[in-house]
């Protein structure tokens, strides 16, 4: 997944804009919002957990965090 494609997606369950490195659960992202994101990421092959995500609640920590998962 390209960090654009990561951003856009983040963006529509979010519903507003956010930078790479703002922190995303400060932005107003819940639980709920942030398990449609993991479970539509598992549905694309993606090997991620609510927990991985949640220590960085970033785009650019998510960008890195994806790319590494699918880089095993």
């Amino acid at each position: 997944m390209t960090i654009e494609t990561l951003r856009a997606q983040v963006i529509e369950v979010l519903g507003e804009p956010v930078g790479d490195d703002d922190n995303l659960l400060d932005a107003g992202l819940d639980s709920i919002r942030l398990m449609t994101l993991v479970e539509r990421w598992r549905a694309d092959g993606h090997e991620v957990s609510f927990l991985d995500l949640a220590e960085d609640p970033t785009i650019a920590g998510w960008a890195t965090l994806l790319a590494d998962a699918d880089a095993r």
